[in-house]
């Protein structure tokens, strides 16, 4: 089972996106892990030959189209086709065919039609914020269509065999001449599957496919973030009659968490601190997702708003190096209950004001006064 990043997450675009888009996110990425600019640096060099290899499918109109019907399974040797050999042309030209309706000269050699393709499938999986920082294997349950056991896939009775279909000669369609042109159509008797079961196997009715229930064991890479996709090849839909089947889709959701918000690789936290530390200075610790604390050094005068950044202590980069970084937003909090003495040594504090403790209040007062005359 292999894992495979879509080409649409790998260039940081929806798949609604549209050619100028794409091209633009592809050429700031290209810059940022081209290897003349990370030398020597391995993982960089093999995120750039995967962003490439993205771009050179999606920036085409046809291989795009393909991509978003077929996945990856489109430009592997024998799409569609349920194994054998051929030219990668050859196999592309046949997902065009299914697209399109194309009639491709009536097929290579006019064989048999490929049986069709499992439908993909779609599952989704929250995760905490710490499993997207670590990375983590999980397993799913997932109800799907499989191989049946009794037919092993043909949709014939045991002990029988499927029959070539008499009306089309198992090409799967048929042809009739209207005037100078000549429609070719969908086989009525097969349905263009080329053949045709007499005995149907009985666990199966003939499809080739019984409802099962698996369990799937999903390799999360760190890094991944809302919306990322982990695809599972084969594990789909069962086709029909043996067909290949389509692959399953993991959607990624990244639960709420009670101190940090995410922005690509880079975390945000607020942190209240009482207006001592903000005046006198002192330091906050801030547990990261990492398991490490991460401590914060406050100086003295620390305004409220502002952000302080500590690098590389945020979230991991998806199949890349290094980390982002975590912002604390700081917050100056006034004391709401005062003892006493609390109250006695924040009036002496008061009486001996002159204006220089707070610059910014000072000024402020100051033009309101120039202003009203």
């Amino acid at each position: 089972m292999t894992t495979e990043i879509d080409f649409y997450e790998l260039l940081e675009c929806e798949r609604g996106a549209d050619d100028a888009t794409i091209k633009s996110s592809y050429r700031k990425l290209a810059m940022k892990y081209h290897p003349d600019r990370n030398a020597g640096c391995k993982d960089h060099e093999t995120k750039f030959k995967a962003i490439s290899e993205a771009y050179d499918v999606l920036k085409d109109p046809q291989k795009r189209a393909a991509y978003d019907r077929f996945g990856h399974a489109a430009f592997r040797q024998g799409a569609g086709q349920g194994g054998g050999g051929g030219d990668d042309f050859g196999a592309f030209s046949d997902i065009f065919e299914n697209i399109f309706g194309e009639f491709m000269g009536g097929g290579r050699g006019g064989g048999r039609p490929s049986a069709r393709r499992g439908a993909d499938l779609r599952y989704d999986m929250e995760i905490s914020l710490e499993e997207a920082f670590h990375g983590k294997s999980s397993d799913i349950t997932v109800d799907v269509s499989g191989l049946c056991d009794s037919c092993s896939g043909s949709g014939a009775r045991p002990g029988t065999n499927a029959k070539t279909c008499n009306s089309c000669a198992g090409h799967g369609k048929v042809r009739a001449q209207q005037g100078f042109f000549v429609v070719e159509r969908t086989c009525p008797s097969c349905h263009g599957a080329g053949q045709v079961i007499a005995n149907p196997c009985p666990s199966c009715r003939g499809e080739g496919r019984v409802d099962k229930t698996k369990t799937l064991t999903v390799n999360i890479p760190p890094g991944v973030d809302e919306g990322t996709r982990v695809r599972l090849t084969g594990e789909g839909e069962a086709g029909a009659r043996g067909a290949p089947s389509g692959d399953l889709y993991i959607f990624l959701h990244i639960a709420r968490h009670p101190l940090f918000e995410r922005e690509g690789t880079t975390l945000f936290a607020r942190a209240p601190i009482s207006f001592t530390t903000a005046a006198l200075g002192g330091e906050i610790v801030i547990p990261g997702p990492d398991g490490e604390e991460h401590v914060i050094r406050i100086a003295p005068g620390m305004q409220s708003g502002r952000e302080l950044r500590q690098r590389g202590a945020g979230m991991p980069v998806l199949q890349g190096r290094g980390r982002g970084d975590l912002v604390i937003r700081i917050e100056v909090e006034t004391p709401t209950k005062l003892s006493a003495r609390q109250r006695e040594l924040l009036e002496e504090f008061r009486a001996t004001e002159t204006g220089q403790e707070s610059p910014q209040s000072a000024g402020f007062f100051a033009k309101l006064k120039s202003a009203w005359g």
